[in-house]
């Protein structure tokens, strides 16, 4: 289990420093507003269209041989990318199809890694292992900015490119060290089944299975609603706060600190939780509640405060989700689960914006934030008036390991 976190933490560093480095790359070279946005829709878009294959392919192939030929071909293609810029050769659009790549590749190895977990990790360990990816992933978005910075003031693009290759590979070798059993599945008795017939099984089970689809409901209300507020906190700074650095900085770390804590709080006290679902309900009524708080603050340190707290609260409602399809979901069905999965997740933030960003330059930021803030409590509030959600998430908790 160690030399598989250690595996994915080396990896996904190396691919967080290119992400941060690249982003900067397009700001000083273009200094263009749409050149970002179509960089952050080649980064994103990608990956929630290939989820839903990469899905079918983790209850299809080897799950862990889908991680090592994903990280594999990033690698080449960073590689590829790198040298073609080493020979003067650096136009936007090759950068542009370098990055859709990479989220491709990224919708094939989610589902595979979600999926993996539980075949090498035992079911009474999830929601620890959980916890400690999630902190893992937060300690290093405070680490990977200032690493990306200095190799990227230092030297170039390319050193960075390069460093990704060395961190992939770095991952595969130890990633080839972990034994995981090849997971069985049924065939029918018609013969095999087409990767389209597998596709529509999955959407049937989850349709089918409640519990299932109110915890994908309930995260995705929730990454909804609480998406543009949280890209949004900069904006609200800067007109109401003051328009000094330092504010911005701290509210980054704040934001950053919060979810590394929430990822470390559930590492320790999660697997003493037994009544996930309702954590997760409860965690979000307090997201939603103190969206709004962010909305009425009138004072900056209590607005951080508001964000840091946020971020633990949103860690209390991931890590369950995470265990509890990790758990309740059949060996057979992961993959594809985690396929549904990753879409949410991938694209109900960006959507967000779409929908709350434009309003925030029509309206107050405040306005937008409290409006966020209802429309979350309302919605999640919504969901416990409904008697079959209530039943289905009752039927989660009881189910729990």
């Amino acid at each position: 289990m160690l030399v598989f976190l250690g595996g994915q933490t080396v990896s996904s560093l190396g691919s967080m420093i290119v992400a941060y480095a690249v982003m900067w790359h397009l700001t000083v070279e273009t200094g263009s507003a749409a050149v970002l946005t179509l960089s952050v829709a080649a980064g994103m878009l990608p990956q929630a269209v290939v989820s839903v294959f990469g899905g079918v392919w983790a209850d299809r192939h080897s799950r862990k041989l889908l991680i090592i030929g994903a990280d594999s071909t990033i690698a080449a293609a960073t590689l590829v990318l790198a040298l073609l810029m080493l020979t003067g050769a650096g136009d936007l659009w090759m950068i542009f199809v370098a990055m859709a790549v990479r989220s491709a590749l990224a919708g094939i190895q989610g589902p595979a890694v979600n999926a993996m977990l539980p075949q090498i990790v035992p079911a009474e360990h999830l929601m620890r292992v959980n916890g400690v990816q999630q902190t893992i992933q937060s300690g290093m978005m405070l680490f990977a900015p200032a690493v990306a910075a200095g190799i990227y003031a230092s030297t170039d693009i390319v050193a960075v490119f390069f460093i990704d290759v060395v961190t992939a590979v770095a991952g595969v070798l130890l990633l080839l060290l972990v034994p995981v059993a090849r997971v069985a599945r049924a065939t029918g008795s018609s013969g095999p089944v087409s990767y389209f017939g597998d596709l529509v099984a999955g959407v049937r089970y989850v349709r089918g299975n409640a519990s299932v689809r109110w915890v994908m409901v309930l995260v995705a209300v929730v990454m909804f609603m609480a998406g543009a507020p949280a890209h949004l906190t900069p904006l609200m700074i800067t007109r109401s706060f003051g328009e000094e650095v330092w504010m911005l900085g701290v509210n980054e770390l704040f934001w950053s600190v919060g979810m590394l804590l929430g990822g470390a709080m559930m590492a320790v006290f999660g697997p003493k939780v037994k009544r996930r679902m309702r954590l997760m309900v409860a965690a979000s009524v307090g997201v939603g509640v103190l969206v709004v708080g962010l909305g009425v603050s009138t004072d900056f340190w209590m607005f951080s405060v508001a964000g840091l707290v946020i971020c633990i609260l949103f860690q209390m409602l991931l890590v369950p989700a995470t265990t509890v399809l990790q758990e309740q979901v059949d060996d057979s069905m992961r993959g594809r689960v985690f396929g549904f999965y990753g879409i949410v997740m991938s694209v109900a933030m960006p959507v967000s914006m779409i929908v709350f960003g434009p309003l925030a330059d029509r309206f107050a930021v405040e306005s937008v934030m409290i409006l966020a803030g209802v429309l979350l409590l309302v919605c999640v509030l919504g969901m416990l008036a409904v008697g079959a959600a209530r039943r289905s998430l009752a039927t989660a908790d009881a189910a729990a390991y």
